[in-house]
């Protein structure tokens, strides 16, 4: 049987910051203290948990979350009530637009660390 994520540390600056940054756009619960972290909990069980880091120690990383269409109207729908810019592509070079590859529909953006996150509404693993 292939393990399965339990949970991943993302650096920040303002762990409940960064934290509620994303549960918001998701329309999900405030994160959890959970000793150091702000975790955010994702509906497979899967946590991500915010930690306080000086900047030097944020190195980008990439999330990418799979919803459904209508999660991912909302969720759009708040990114651009908020003026957040975001691309179609996972390089930032085509602004404010979403792309329809395999088979749904998806876009990326940053979060207030640099960390690039992605929605989307297919999977890529069973193109």
């Amino acid at each position: 049987m292939p393990a399965r994520l339990d949970h991943t540390i993302v650096h920040s600056r303002d762990r409940f910051a960064s934290a509620r940054f994303l549960t918001e756009l998701m329309g999900a619960p405030d994160p959890k203290p959970f000793g150091p972290f702000a975790s955010v909990l994702l509906e497979n069980g899967v946590t991500l948990d915010y930690v306080d880091a000086d900047s030097d120690r944020i190195v980008s990383q990439h999330f990418a979350f799979l919803v459904s269409d209508a999660e991912f109207d909302e969720i759009l729908a708040r990114i651009q009530e908020r003026s957040i810019p975001y691309w179609a592509d996972p390089y930032h070079s085509t602004p404010q637009q979403i792309n329809h590859e395999h088979k749904g529909r998806g876009f990326y953006f940053s979060d207030p660390d640099g960390h690039n996150l992605e929605f989307l509404t297919h999977t890529y693993v069973t193109d």
